[in-house]
């Protein structure tokens, strides 16, 4: 009995001792210095690509292979990274990347775009360089300097329509394409409102010129939450932006619609996106919506030989999904965009006084509908090196019927250029190659 006390008493006595000296290693461990640290990382892709048709009207704008020639092939990077990330101390961090890309030709053999120099050299500029104060209250992180916007950012959430379609290297979001301002210069605050990060926001004050400097007094506003459902498989994404471009300036010849001879513009653009997705190891669907509103953003010209603006709605509809056909080997994905900007076209159009019109802003074109298409494989010999056979085709329509004529007689065809009866397609067959460094 007393040989069992004395044993009983010595194990106590030793967990004990073990607990006092792993709690006195956690305090030490704690209270260890911190040490700053880094990471250099990069990645880049490009392809080999042959364009198989074209549009003759070239339609499409910014579009990567708008006027690009007919049977053109070419080997080209389609953009090269170059991040550093640095951990300042336990609650602050640092991101800057350097950037080239979009560099492709456009109608004349090695007549570049993009971001070149004159001799046609890529051209790196600074995309990101921002700081990020971890924790400045519960489950926030407050991010100053120029970062990604929230409909992009990549906050941990992996919410990000871009993160989950998870094919950068093949083609842009839908509302990327149109130029939605992937990074801005401002401040941001990315939260999560439980602590398990189910559910979470990001909203960010910022100038709305990206990498350029500030040309007005205006500023962007972005707002975007997030959840989780469904032990994490669906996910939903609610974003809404507002800018504002023109407000109250006096334009010497703009009538507006009230009687007095001339008027003051305004011009704003606010966009709503929704995504949502389905999210497993072997398949991936995603759906993404928006709508953009642009107020006062055609230039329309009237018989009357004053200036108007008028307002149009774009909308854009993308469907895509991925699949894995062998793990960590071989996936396949496929996408469908409809875009149609032609919203309040036909009474523009239709207008008694209307001569002709232009878009404010290219991408936003409200002559043109559009409908892509892109498929193909995902081949990874070795982790982080991607080749993708892949085909990427944008078809082209006109918004309006260039035969008709408005109730006034004045015929669309005359109004613009672009209003044409004809359907033209961009096709490109391409194998495109992809690797990541230091990630």
């Amino acid at each position: 009995m007393k040989n069992s006390i004395k044993k009983f008493s010595l194990a106590c006595t030793t967990m004990l001792l073990l607990a006092q000296g792993s709690q006195a290693q956690v305090m030490a461990d704690s209270n260890a210095a911190f040490v700053p640290n880094g990471k250099l990382w990069g990645y880049a892709f490009g392809d080999l690509s042959y364009k198989g048709a074209t549009d003759d009207a070239n339609r499409g704008g910014s579009n990567q292979y708008t006027k690009v020639p007919l049977n053109e092939n070419q080997f080209q990077f389609r953009r090269v990274y170059l991040g550093y990330d640095y951990n300042i101390s336990k609650n602050f961090s640092a991101e800057f990347l350097f950037a080239a890309e979009d560099n492709f030709t456009s109608g004349v053999l090695g007549q570049g775009t993009g971001d070149v120099l004159a001799n046609n050299k890529f051209a790196p500029y600074v995309k990101l360089a921002n700081i990020r104060w971890k924790n400045i209250y519960k489950n926030a992180d407050l991010v100053v300097g120029q970062s990604a916007t929230p409909t992009f950012a990549k906050n941990g959430s992996g919410m990000a329509s871009e993160e989950v379609w998870g094919y950068r290297s093949i083609e842009r979001t839908i509302t990327d394409i149109r130029r939605t301002t992937s990074f801005d210069m401002g401040i941001a605050l990315q939260g999560k409102f439980d602590s398990k990060g189910n559910y979470g926001y990001v909203v960010m004050v910022a100038n709305g010129t990206g990498a350029k400097t500030e040309n007005d007094n205006f500023k962007s506003f972005y707002g975007d939450i997030w959840g989780k459902f469904a032990d994490k498989k669906i996910i939903v994404d609610l974003y809404q932006d507002y800018t504002r471009l023109n407000w109250g300036q006096y334009i010497n010849g703009y009538k507006s619609a009230l009687p007095s001879p001339n008027g003051t513009y305004y011009h704003e653009r606010a966009m709503t996106k929704l995504f949502v997705a389905y999210q497993t190891k072997p398949l991936t669907v995603g759906v993404e919506f928006f709508m953009n509103t642009l107020l006062g953003d055609v230039n329309v010209t009237g018989k009357d030989g004053n200036t108007y603006y008028r307002t149009t709605k774009a909308m854009g509809l993308s469907v895509f999904a991925k699949a894995q056909v062998k793990k960590d080997k071989l996936n396949a994905f496929v996408r469908f965009d409809n875009y149609d900007p032609t919203g309040n076209l036909s009474n523009i159009a239709g207008e008694q006084n209307t001569k002709s019109y232009t878009a404010t802003t290219s991408q936003y074109d409200p002559t043109t509908k559009e409908m892509f298409v892109t498929y193909g494989l995902d081949f990874t010999p070795i982790k982080n090196v991607h080749v993708m056979p892949n085909i990427w085709m944008n078809t082209y329509n006109s918004g309006l019927d260039a035969t008709a004529s408005n109730t006034f007689g004045t015929k669309y065809s005359t109004m613009n250029s672009g209003v044409t009866a004809m359907k033209g397609t961009d096709v490109l067959y391409r194998l495109t190659f992809y690797y990541v460094f230091g990630k």
